[in-house]
């Protein structure tokens, strides 16, 4: 029975219906409400019924930096075509362009929001689609700003082909699980470019982590499938590409880390595999501590990295085999594409740069080769089992154009 006497209500700034929280008010369940060109200011619109809502030529909401401008608490809502701009803050309520409280089956598609405190918020939200926004904002601290894209006890949400610059973080996860997150943006956000916390069993895939605090934190989570992404350019004294805190029986794979301070760190994350990616012009491609165990690092190319890998105790306790490493000076006689003699990817020098940090300032200097050759002949404080037994002697070539 659903739609099948919808009707159509206009919203025009010159008509007698020129409110969309009017317009919302008088629709019947599974009206379309077209909003034609213009500014509305407007905010605290509710939406309580299923309705499609769409902007045509793009209107602006206004809210006037007031309060939350839509709040939608129905379920199979579609929200489309729209500028959403000037959200208020609060301290106490996090107040969002849209927000989706406790309801399911819902499309926010092709809006822009601009200047918000959250920009799509989902709350306990289940079988929704998030696809082809543009969310900027002007967050300067972690304190007063919040996410582009923020989900809260969620469950089979696809969040696709969205951009998002200046928050917080650009999407966050905290208890969502069996969601994708697909093909998107996420730029210049103070904090993290995608952040999961207690969330499992979730995807994300092809999407582009730039010149953000850090590119993805995943925290307290497991099962997370992490494919064909780039983090590129997340560069600072603290900013990592990637860094995993206690995750669990993860993939990592077909990703390219370029130009991070570092491009993963790990603690105290175990049985994940990091397989086929690429590691070029980072700071320390792995920063692996001795809290991680059982993870296999095999397959991945490191090329350019001022270190490869540095880890801050002498056991180790993950497998690392058949990757190709451009510092490798080895030899192959047999002529099998692996090198003959294993490779000790932790240099001495890299080592004590995690205890000394201003010795950073010897970098180049022709005593740190010496100690670096040294160590390498007989290994004193270098994790002595830490070795690639199956160094490649070419670069691997794979396509990552290639359907998952």
């Amino acid at each position: 029975m659903s739609g099948l006497f919808a009707g159509t209500i206009n919203v025009r700034q010159d008509w007698p219906c020129n409110s969309i929280k009017s317009a919302a008010d008088l629709a019947s369940p599974f009206d379309t409400v077209y909003v034609h060109p213009g500014r509305y200011v407007e905010y605290d619109i509710v939406i309580d019924k299923p309705l499609h809502i769409i902007g045509i030529d793009r209107p602006v909401i206004d809210g006037d930096h007031k309060s939350e401008i839509i709040t939608v608490k129905s379920d199979s809502v579609l929200i489309k075509g729209f500028r959403i701009r000037n959200v208020g803050f609060s301290f106490t309520k996090d107040w969002a362009g849209i927000k989706i409280d406790n309801k399911d089956h819902c499309t926010i598609e092709d809006n822009e929001i601009l200047d918000s405190y959250f920009g799509i918020y989902l709350k306990k939200s289940d079988h929704s689609v998030i696809r082809n926004n543009y969310l900027k904002s002007k967050a300067e601290n972690e304190v007063n700003s919040g996410n582009g894209i923020h989900l809260w006890y969620c469950e089979n949400i696809r969040i696709e082909n969205n951009r998002i610059h200046g928050h917080r973080d650009g999407i966050y996860f905290e208890f969502v699980e069996h969601s994708k997150i697909i093909g998107n943006l996420s730029e210049g956000n103070i904090r993290y470019g995608l952040h999961f916390m207690f969330s499992n069993h979730d995807d994300y895939i092809g999407n582009t982590f730039k010149n953000n605090g850090t590119g993805v934190a995943v925290m307290f989570s497991d099962h997370i499938n992490m494919k064909k992404n780039h983090f590129v350019d997340n560069w600072g004294t603290t900013n990592y590409g990637l860094l995993f805190k206690e995750i669990y029986d993860g993939e990592l794979s077909e990703n390219i880390f370029e130009n991070n301070t570092t491009a993963i760190f790990a603690d105290g994350s175990n049985r994940i595999k990091i397989i086929n990616n690429e590691f070029r012009g980072n700071g320390w491609a792995m920063n692996i501590f001795s809290s991680c165990m059982d993870n296999e690092i095999a397959y991945n190319n490191f090329i350019s990295n001022t270190f490869d890998l540095t880890t801050n105790g002498k056991r180790n306790n993950n497998n690392f085999h058949d990757n190709f490493w451009d510092q490798y000076t080895g030899y192959d006689l047999d002529k099998d594409g692996v090198g003959d003699v294993p490779y000790r990817p932790v240099r001495l020098f890299s080592y004590l740069i995690g205890r000394i940090p201003e010795s950073i300032i010897l970098l180049r200097s022709f005593f740190i080769d010496m100690i670096n050759i040294a160590e390498k002949v007989a290994p004193v404080l270098t994790p002595q089992s830490l070795t690639d037994e199956r160094p490649r002697m070419k670069l691997i070539v794979y396509d990552r154009n290639k359907g998952d």
